[in-house]
């Protein structure tokens, strides 16, 4: 099997769930290598993502790790065994490689949550919304480079059909992105998909107390077993995907805070009706 030069997000998260059952074992990879006659580079590059592995050898390790959820292998084995090629892939070599990511997490995400602060969550937005984004917050981008990013994101909201819940303070409801058409046409879009049968909309008003809980946008895309989950936030050195067990744990705890104190989807939808006469 030719090796990758680039594995993906999920090829990535097959190969670490490896390594972390091997060192749960308390293998080395030479020791795993022996188990499954193999070389220990091979085991190497498996863990690494660059080589990918069969549906039996991934089941041949997991049994000498000694694992016992069922559940968990299973799903390991529908990623190993996994050769689609979406629709991202057109946009290979065009756009950040988090882009693609982002997308193919999504395409096979159980569920979503995302908790936005200055700006409205980028499944919700409107294509003027997103262009305002986009030119404003990387300004040396050319006009094609806005252009594929925009086309990337409304094809990323078509490809969207499972449940998605999203709390949005209001600080990225008032802040004017663009004009105050885009803006406005934005909370009508809000409203629009407030409705749909799909998505769960929040807000947090500046005088509820309690939001302190959340200081930075977040999207929480959920796998086919808890396990594989993974949280996706936004850096100054680009995006981050975090899957560690514990923090995945920590983040599940912090929305369900966030949501908490966030006002019910009717109310929610009042609120951006009133904000919206205001413009």
């Amino acid at each position: 099997m030719a090796l990758r030069s680039e594995p993906t997000a999920r090829q990535l998260r097959l190969a670490t769930e490896l390594r972390r059952l091997r060192d749960a074992a308390g293998l080395t990879a030479r020791e795993a290598a022996t188990l499954l006659g193999v070389t220990a580079p091979v085991v190497s590059q498996i863990e690494s993502g660059i080589a990918g592995v069969s549906e039996k050898r991934l089941r041949r390790l997991a049994s000498h790790y000694a694992c016992t959820d069922g559940e968990f292998i299973d799903a390991l084995a529908v990623m190993a065994a996994d050769r689609t090629r979406g629709w991202w892939e057109e946009y290979r070599g065009l756009l950040p490689t988090s882009f693609l990511d982002l997308s193919e997490l999504e395409h096979h995400a159980r569920f979503l949550r995302h908790v936005a602060i200055l700006y409205v969550p980028g499944l919700l937005q409107t294509e003027d919304y997103t262009r305002a984004v986009f030119s404003d917050r990387i300004t040396e981008l050319t006009e094609d480079e806005i252009d594929l990013r925009v086309r990337h994101r409304m094809r990323r909201q078509q490809e969207i059909a499972v449940p998605y819940e999203a709390v949005v303070h209001e600080a990225a409801l008032r802040i004017r992105v663009g004009d105050r058409a885009t803006s406005s046409a934005q909370l009508g879009r809000l409203l629009e998909l407030s409705e749909s049968g799909h998505v769960t909309l929040r807000v947090i008003p500046f005088d509820l107390d309690g939001f302190g809980l959340a200081t930075s946008t977040m999207t929480y895309v959920s796998g086919p077993v808890p396990k594989l989950d993974t949280v996706v936030r936004d850096a100054p050195h680009g995006t981050v995907f975090i899957d560690a067990e514990a923090q995945l744990s920590a983040f599940r705890r912090l929305f369900h805070k966030v949501e908490a104190v966030s006002l019910e989807p009717e109310r929610s939808r009042d609120f951006i009706h009133r904000l919206s006469k205001e413009l």
